[in-house]
């Protein structure tokens, strides 16, 4: 099963965030110094009376003529300071840090005044003047972080703060894009590294990926040890600057055709496959691995680095696909009032079935199959959100990669969460290589949506 932030790409419960604060508050030590205090004493809840003190220091961090080890040293104790505090301290911290350290509307003014009237000679200097008002100075503390052991982590997760306390406080929204704007340069593809996890991998990385896994929660090293054996491969991108810290991995099953069921996919206690007779892989789960990196994209790059890993190992490989849920399924299903169903294939069918029985969230009888299966292939590739663009999030992700809708899945999750989600129905997005730029392009622009022609009958009436 393959998805993207939403459901789309699965991501990391907020106890991880504890887990790192903790661990960074004993890898970061204060660095001797003679010309700094050792700590700062802010109260964990960083009452008002704690403000000037970190004006101060903040101010102090941005002192030009500081050189690079003092500058790292109040780094470090600003963050072990940040680290302290509570979760209405940090809040605190993070609203000091947008509001008196923002880009000064009157130093842009000025600047492009200079610059607007510089004689030629002086103009590229002028324009360097005004280039740099526009970087508050915020950016410029938060950049020292990048030195420090795990400071690029520390930032990750900093952001994931401010996209969950935005919503509460919108004068954070312009520091969430400020620290953004860094993580994307400073995880640009180029600099991510693609390698396997497999079972002889470190502990912490194991650790890693049954703490993250949140498509299928992994249930036991049992359980962990099945999905990374000879048949199977977990693929991560991880950064230089956080080496044991998956950004977002994918677990792919080499298997003999279109897989169609993922509680069979993950049977710890069916036989294993022979690679040599395999000729398709299964991306059955994709998570991303860090809350604090959404919005900066990284599955579609994935998907095409292990796609081309794979043929390169394995030749006879003739299939890419996914099993993949339909996270917003029985959502839609249920917002859409009778007229409108009843306009739609297998609609009817599907009323009748639901005023006879309470089926929501429970195994759907055996004539719901083909008014479920319509009225699913209806919502994949008719029903759209943003534009153009599918309302499913998985859907996009696939679509807008190049994959085709080659399949649906009756029953294929029959979990708690896939009969709530999607009434168990999982789909198989196909990666056809030699289409997928073409598919990538016309669904981008046009909304086209590639459905296999064995679907199409689905969606008449």
């Amino acid at each position: 099963m393959m998805t993207q932030t939403t459901n789309l790409i699965s991501e990391a419960t907020p106890t991880l965030l504890g887990r790192t604060i903790g661990h960074l508050r004993r890898i970061w030590r204060t660095p001797s110094s003679n010309t700094i205090a050792d700590e700062l004493q802010l109260s964990p809840e960083l009452n008002p009376g704690d403000s000037e003190q970190l004006i101060q220091w903040m101010d102090g961090c941005l002192l030009q003529e500081c050189n690079e080890v003092t500058a790292r040293n109040r780094a470090v104790i600003l963050g072990r300071s940040y680290l302290r505090l509570n979760e209405q301290g940090r809040s605190r911290f993070l609203l000091l840090l947008a509001e008196h350290y923002g880009i000064n509307n009157e130093q842009i003014e000025d600047c492009f005044q200079l610059w607007k009237n510089a004689p030629a000679e002086e103009r590229a200097k002028a324009g360097q003047q005004l280039r740099e008002s526009l970087d508050p100075p915020r950016l410029r503390l938060l950049t020292q972080f990048n030195g420090l052991p795990e400071g690029v982590k520390f930032l990750v997760d900093m952001r994931a703060e401010l996209l969950t306390l935005k919503k509460t406080y919108p004068q954070l929204a312009e520091l969430e894009a400020d620290l953004k704007r860094l993580l994307i340069s400073w995880f640009d593809i180029g600099l991510l590294q693609l390698e396997q996890i497999n079972w002889q991998s470190s502990a912490e990385r194991l650790e890693k990926l049954i703490a993250y896994e949140a498509v299928h929660e992994i249930q036991s090293w049992d359980d962990l040890k099945n999905r990374l054996d000879s048949d199977r491969r977990c693929f991560a991108f991880f950064h230089p600057n956080m080496p044991n810290e998956p950004l977002i991995f994918v677990e792919v099953a080499l298997v003999k055709g279109l897989a169609n069921n993922v509680q069979t996919l993950l049977d710890e206690a069916a036989p294993l496959q022979d690679i040599q007779q395999a000729d398709t892989a299964i991306f059955y789960s994709i998570s991303n691995a860090q809350p604090g990196l959404a919005g900066i994209s990284f599955g579609n790059f994935l998907i095409k680095r292990v796609v081309a890993r794979l043929q390169q190992e394995y030749p006879h490989l003739k299939q890419f696909s996914t099993l993949s849920p339909m996270p917003g399924f029985c959502r839609w299903l249920e917002q859409q009032n009778e007229s409108e169903l009843e306009q739609l294939s297998g609609g009817k069918q599907w009323l009748q079935l639901k005023s006879d029985s309470d089926i929501s969230g429970h195994m759907p009888p055996a004539e719901a199959r083909e008014p479920l299966l319509s009225l699913a292939c209806h919502y994949l590739s008719q029903v759209k959100g943003r534009g153009h663009l599918s309302k499913d999030p998985v859907a996009h992700f696939h679509l807008s990669n190049g994959a085709q809708i080659a399949q649906l899945n009756w029953l294929a999750d029959s979990s708690a969460k896939g009969l709530q989600q999607s009434a168990g129905i999982m789909v198989n997005y196909l990666y056809q290589l030699p289409q997928i730029e073409s598919r990538s392009q016309d669904y981008s622009q046009q909304g086209s949506v590639s459905l296999a022609q064995s679907l199409k009958p689905l969606l008449k009436l």
